[in-house]
């Protein structure tokens, strides 16, 4: 491969300016005062606690690293004996794997590196110049998450592809090393913003009646570092594997096309031009949200993102009639056009999902408000009416994403598949900059509560706040869309990988009982998997409750408020670290041996099942958790806004409590089932020519 190839020169160009823009974002927000010093204690204090979890996380995700390394050089070595199996797995797959968790791990840190530095200087922002400086410098911050991560996952996977030749044996490791940062990630990250979340609200709302985020409560500082574990390095990292999927999904169907006799090279390089033109379009929308952002930050963020998708479908339009090819996939040929509609067609129904997520779990809407009015009947109906919330949202995005696949199918075969999900996560830049910023504006109202500002710099950021949810909620809505896509796209890349390799159709027969119980068996992982997280977050809350309950009692003068006396924090960042670590390694443990067990155990066609069977009910669990979560979230800040008695009455602490059973639903269980999915489906790729 010629390292002169155009695509990869402008998708490498694309990654170095989405760095460069990281650069300035970083810089600009540095720059900005942090305000006084016991903001910037504060704020050091979420650092610390946010850089002591992320550390130990990778030392344990390491081990698996290295373990999972070994074995692909393993096979490289044994391969040689069995020449009649051409495994195409070796030390170079390693290399490539190791890449991808470094991607992974680097767009976390750096993320989250400048996340926890933004949030006092929101605060101060605020204080200083209102809502537009405020947004601006939380924008800002957010963006350094979004733009790094495309930037450094589109970058690597570029090294990677022209290291190694494009050879989709090696190139998908690139993936599976992603998805595994990202699942630990994301599960670890849930685990610890949850177990502090609940015990800071339980003991400190519930028992004590104190407020959210008030400087007495032990379990608040590891709340805010919470916040930044689970939402915006979890969140990165569960993006840059679905970004990267996406990418390598399209790829590995291309590889496949280009067997096929005259097919244009147009195929392989379409999915690196796409991603250049998203993290180009994302550049300019948080540009527009900075620049144009006025009193009303919601509208300036839905323009911003419109503004960014519009972008991509010119570009990807003007790409396709400058160099587009008809092309052929199994015996059918596709217009030129065919893979710029499934673009399209990835970001319409990612759009409508997202809408349905907020129209779900926003206050604004009947939902939210019907779920706050029924709190006022106690907490076991919230709950009950929250998880109908839930349920009921899956309807329509799932007739939506299943129409998807069928019109990306209809146009461009199984590679459009692949690319409704790339077009979907094209604009991952500008979605993620948006996602980012809703912490650091919890962050900042945490720190403007803690350090006694000025109650309207706390209804500044509350505002801010507010926003961040319902831009959260389409986020959330984008990753689910984008996971069912990607785990669809690389459930058909790997069927195709092994009909390469067997040079024979692989039949999906439900008269295979193989078939039939892999479909069961994968239909029960997610569910599984679920529990698993659910206890380990309930456990983490148990410790935490005690702590914070230990603490009231123990040191005089603490619930009272007495000057100078302040709680040990550091005691409950420590307690939720060690939770989360001990929470995360048995599920990820088994997500990653269940297809390797399933593939030997069933074969190819078992384990075809079994992704199947996991993609299916594991679309609908992300759906229904996420926004049963949201729902309960945003009924309790609906109470809080003056609705059905406001704080203190009979219906808040219902909702409070039916919160506090959201929290691990929408932050914990949702996400991580998203790249669950996607994790199982990138592992039986990769080891497809095992299982043929």
């Amino acid at each position: 491969m010629n390292l002169l190839d155009h695509f990869l020169w402008t998708a490498g160009g694309a990654s170095l300016l989405a760095l460069l823009f990281v650069l300035y974002l970083a810089r600009y927000v540095l720059s900005k005062p942090q305000g006084n010093e016991t903001m910037a204690r504060l704020s050091r204090h979420v650092q610390a606690g946010a850089a002591t979890f992320l550390k130990r996380e990778y030392s344990y995700v390491a081990a698996f690293i290295v373990v999972i390394m070994l074995v692909f050089a393993a096979i490289g070595v044994l391969n040689p004996m069995f020449p009649e199996k051409d495994l195409q797995i070796s030390w170079r797959t390693s290399i490539a794997f190791l890449a991808g968790a470094v991607a992974s791990m680097l767009a976390g840190t750096l993320g989250m590196t400048i996340a926890t530095r933004a949030n006092a200087r929101t605060a101060a922002a605020a204080e200083s110049g209102g809502v537009k400086t405020a947004l601006d410098v939380a924008v800002s911050g957010g963006a350094v998450m979004g733009m790094g991560v495309v930037g450094i996952a589109l970058l690597g996977l570029v090294l990677v592809y022209w290291l190694f030749e494009g050879q989709p044996a090696i190139v998908n490791g690139y993936a599976m090393g992603a998805s595994l940062v990202a699942l630990f990630g994301r599960s670890g990250g849930g685990i610890f913003t949850k177990g502090a979340d609940m015990g800071a609200d339980l003991v400190g709302k519930v028992e004590a009646g104190i407020p959210e985020d008030d400087p007495r409560n032990p379990a608040v500082i590891a709340d805010n570092v919470g916040d930044n574990v689970g939402d915006v390095a979890g969140l990165g990292a569960d993006l840059l594997e679905s970004y990267v999927e996406a990418i390598i999904a399209s790829l590995a169907v291309a590889f496949i096309i280009l067997h096929i006799p005259g097919q244009p090279e147009f195929v392989k390089a379409f999915p690196f031009f796409v991603a250049a033109i998203g993290i180009v379009a994302s550049a300019v929308g948080v540009m527009y949200v900075r620049i144009f952002a006025q009193s009303n930050p919601q509208k300036a963020l839905m323009n911003g993102t419109y503004a960014a998708a519009i972008l991509s479908i010119l570009g990807v339009f003007g790409y396709t009639a400058l160099a587009g090819k008809p092309f052929t996939l199994s015996g059918v040929e596709y217009s030129m056009w065919g893979p710029a509609i499934a673009c399209v067609v990835g970001i319409i129904s990612g759009s409508i999902v997202g809408f349905v997520s907020e129209y779900f779990t926003s206050g604004s809407y009947k939902p939210v408000r019907k779920l706050a009015e029924r709190c006022q009947t106690g907490p076991a109906i919230g709950v009950t009416e929250g998880t109908a919330v839930g349920m009921q949202s899956t309807f329509l995005p799932v007739i939506v994403l299943g129409v998807a696949v069928m019109l990306s199918y209809h146009f461009a075969g199984v590679y459009g598949v692949s690319l409704a999900a790339l077009g979907m996560l094209a604009t991952t830049g500008m979605v993620l900059a948006v996602d980012a910023y809703g912490p650091i504006a919890d962050n900042a109202g945490g720190i403007a509560e803690m350090a006694h500002m000025d109650p309207k710099v706390r209804k500044i950021t509350d505002n801010l706040d507010a926003v961040g949810n319902t831009t959260a909620a389409i986020g959330k809505g984008f990753a689910i869309g984008s996971a069912a896509f990607a785990a669809i796209g690389l459930l058909s890349a790997f069927m195709l990988a092994v009909e390469t390799a067997r040079d024979i159709p692989l039949t999906m027969s439900l008269a295979d009982p193989k078939i039939m119980a892999g479909i069961l068996i994968g239909a029960m992982m997610p569910f599984f998997f679920s529990s698993m997280l659910f206890r380990a977050v309930g456990k983490c809350a148990d410790l935490m409750i005690l702590e914070v309950r230990r603490q009231f009692q123990s040191i005089p003068g603490l619930r009272e408020g007495k000057e100078g006396v302040e709680p040990d924090s550091t005691r409950c960042v420590d307690i939720a670290t060690k939770g989360a670590i001990n929470g995360m390694l048995l599920p990820g443990g088994l997500a990653i041996a269940f297809p390797v067990i399933m593939g030997f155990a069933m074969g190819a066609e078992g384990l075809a099942g079994f992704l199947v069977g996991s993609i299916a009910t594991g679309v609908m669990l992300g759906i229904q958790t996420a926004n049963s979560g949201g729902a309960m979230d945003n009924a309790k800040k609906y109470i809080e806004e003056g609705n059905f008695g406001g704080k203190g009455s009979d219906a808040h602490k219902a909702a409070v409590v039916g919160d506090t059973v959201g929290d691990p639903l929408k932050d914990t269980v949702g996400p991580s089932i998203n790249i669950l999915i996607k994790l199982m489906c990138v592992i039986a790729l990769v080891l497809a020519p095992l299982f043929a």
